[in-house]
């Protein structure tokens, strides 16, 4: 690992709830020399809400048995569950900018990069949508289709929790039990709708990677995203 690069914690499958209480105790213990860590993970169903969440958008979830969880992240409610890359970026933006502070915008615009470049190495064409974080398909019969969703706390003094979902393959029907983000009738997708059907492991890899890339203070090689895509 290069110097500044944030360091990896596999956490495998695992509920959301204690893992959102890890992030919350980890960014209450940090301090201005705590490494940057990235959280990668699997969550069994839920629903999550974000602080300015609007409870109408949960539109059939009372008839399935998946929880729904208050957060404290910006954003609506989205879906996580089995085959879906979730990485958490515990990050302090304050050191991730040579010569000063990473600012939220420019955090989220990394980020949301580093999943246009993961989808490139598959040979997939991601877009951003303005005024709409995440990743959208760019191209095709299901262009507009959203794949990744973006959803992060950034505390006063820099440090940030929550973080990116990128759908792999996964049971795409408990999206349609809300409105996605907070809008009606957005349809979603996942890689292997697209035709890429790739381990999940290997994509946490290559996205890990691709945030690593565009976050460190000391780049590491783009050429890894496509080799990590490829392994």
């Amino acid at each position: 690992m290069q110097a500044n690069q944030p360091a990896i914690r596999e956490l495998g499958r695992a509920d959301y709830e204690p893992v959102f209480a890890a992030m919350r105790a980890f960014t209450d213990a940090r301090t201005p020399d705590t490494p940057d860590e990235l959280w990668i993970v699997e969550h069994p169903p839920v629903f999550t809400l974000g602080l300015g969440a609007d409870r109408g958008h949960l539109l059939s979830v009372g008839a399935h048995e998946v929880p729904v969880v208050q957060t404290d992240r910006g954003g609506e409610v989205t879906y996580h569950g089995p085959g879906q890359v979730v990485i958490y970026l515990l990050m302090d933006l304050r050191r991730n900018k040579p010569g000063g502070k990473l600012y939220a915008r420019q955090f989220v615009h990394k980020i949301e990069q580093a999943v246009i470049d993961v989808l490139a190495a598959y040979n997939l064409a991601g877009e951003r949508v303005e005024g709409a974080p995440g990743i959208y398909i760019a191209d095709g019969p299901r262009k507009g289709a959203k794949i990744a969703a973006l959803g992060l706390k950034v505390r006063g003094n820099g440090c940030t929790y929550h973080g990116v979902s990128l759908n792999v393959a996964m049971d795409l029907s408990p999206f349609t039990w809300i409105n996605p983000c907070g809008y009606s009738g957005l349809a979603t997708v996942d890689m292997k709708t697209m035709g890429v059907d790739v381990p999940l492991a290997d994509v946490q890899q290559a996205l890990a990677t691709a945030l690593i890339d565009h976050l460190s203070t000391a780049p590491s090689s783009t050429a890894a995203v496509a080799q990590a895509a490829t392994n």
